[in-house]
């Protein structure tokens, strides 16, 4: 079974600006358990800039949501092994093919390398969608059963972990045991705003339900002080 990690927190920097990202970089070492880096910062900064921030000696969350042809992915999962990321992501509705190809890459390319290999995480459905998004689209409004099948899949495909809303941790958890990585975005602490996110909980409750790991971004990065509001996440998750 799988340690708690010391701390679960992961703050999203979610811009484009290398200088503005390495200096939140700076403010936050010590304060949070890592950083996460999405699509926006990696299509504007590439991979000097994911190595950039890296040398603040913080874990990496690689949050590049990669959903393409099997040989596409795997290639893209290749290519950023060397970055040495704690955790990559890819979409689960990409399907067995392409899951199964990104996490044998995965493992190949750590091996050639010689460097610790970087958990591969599913994304299932968006905490930016709720049943409606989903209707909308042409899938089944009933989110539960959909995060249930593209989760089922991907764990049986050798991915390590789920990117999943506060909704389903309880229920993941429990399909899946400890063994099965849950990164939880869509925490807000009691005294931040919702923003555009639909699915939501507080830092607490998401890890007394079983999350291993909780994305907090704006709350965050965008306080007048990001290292204070780190250490105010730290003192609501210890309070319980």
């Amino acid at each position: 079974m799988r340690e708690p990690a010391e701390n679960p927190v992961f703050c999203a920097i979610d811009t484009n600006a290398l200088e503005a990202a390495d200096h939140l970089a700076h403010r936050l070492a010590g304060q949070v358990g890592g950083l996460k880096l999405g699509l926006e910062f990696f299509c504007a900064n590439g991979p000097e800039g994911v190595r950039a921030i890296g040398a603040h000696g913080l874990p990496i969350f690689l949050d590049l949501k990669l959903h393409d042809i099997p040989n596409t992915v795997a290639g893209a999962v290749r290519s950023v092994v060397p970055l040495r990321p704690t955790f990559v992501t890819v979409h689960a509705a990409g399907g067995r093919a392409m899951l199964t190809a990104a996490a044998e890459a995965a493992k190949e390319a750590a091996d050639r390398l010689h460097v610790p290999r970087p958990k591969l995480l599913a994304v299932t459905v968006l905490t930016s969608l709720d049943g409606d998004d989903l209707h909308q689209i042409g899938l089944p409004d009933d989110m539960a059963h959909l995060v249930d099948r593209l989760a089922f899949l991907a764990v049986d495909c050798g991915i390590d972990g789920l990117v999943c809303s506060p909704r389903e941790i309880a229920h993941l958890r429990r399909r899946f045991g400890r063994e099965t990585v849950l990164m939880v975005p869509g925490i807000r602490p009691a005294w931040a705003t919702a923003d555009d996110q639909k699915r939501i909980t507080g830092p607490a409750e998401a890890l007394a339900a079983g999350a291993d790991y909780l994305v907090i971004g704006r709350p965050i990065t965008r306080a007048t002080d990001p290292a204070d509001a780190a250490r105010r996440v730290a003192e609501e998750i210890a309070a319980g």
